[in-house]
């Protein structure tokens, strides 16, 4: 099954994503994690990746359109998690192309509903494992013991420089000027399927379940 999980920053989609890959086997397309691997590959993609990069300048759609093909490509029966991508109208209009000339097809787009300011208060609380990449919270999940990850015992605990208020609202306003409209892109097509992204976890991950059937 290939799903898209859409919804603004903060809104738990690398959570919900590392379940499903924990939970069923399906593969996470980041397209952050696949530009940071292919710079460093060595591959002719790869070196295209690096060479722009380097220049400072923004990798075009046609060259994350190449990084998923390769790894749709290479196969997996659990099918894939698009986070991140599309972004825009035209990358979902890609993306629908290289699905079909690989005998492929989406089954859901999972929109993660969210209220913007309960998200500011999640976010703004916000702190990840640098070495396991495991997601805390000041309020609502902080580590057991403080200073420590709960789950590979690392004390490099991070926060995202732009994880403040203004940063967030601004993200929010990016968004939803570039973004929300595949949601009524895919709306249109019958894909679309909604969960409450303010939910507990365990909630949010059933809703999917759900939706995914």
């Amino acid at each position: 099954m290939n799903i898209i999980l859409l919804g603004p920053p903060g809104a738990g989609k690398g959570t919900q994503a590392r379940r499903l890959v924990e939970e069923r086997g399906m593969v996470q397309l980041s397209t952050g994690d696949m530009l940071r691997d292919a710079r460093t590959s060595g591959t002719e993609m790869g070196k295209k990746v690096a060479a722009v990069m380097d220049a400072g300048e923004l990798v075009t759609d046609e060259i994350v359109i190449g990084l998923i093909e390769e790894k749709i490509r290479e196969g997996n029966p659990a099918g894939y998690i698009f986070d991140g991508f599309p972004r825009t109208l035209a990358q979902a209009d890609a993306l629908a192309e290289l699905l079909s000339r690989n005998g492929a097809q989406l089954e859901a787009v999972i929109e993660m509903q969210v209220d913007d300011k309960a998200l500011v208060e999640r976010i703004t609380g916000r702190f990840t494992c640098g070495n396991c990449g495991e997601v805390y919270h000041d309020q609502t999940k902080p580590t057991k013991k403080e200073g420590v990850c709960d789950v590979c015992g690392s004390t490099d605990l991070r926060r995202r420089a732009d994880d403040n208020e203004e940063s967030l609202r601004t993200r929010l306003m990016e968004y939803y000027k570039k973004t929300s409209p595949l949601i009524g892109y895919y709306y249109a097509k019958g894909d679309l399927k909604r969960v409450d992204g303010m939910a507990a976890p365990d909630e949010v991950a059933d809703q999917i379940a759900k939706a995914m059937m």
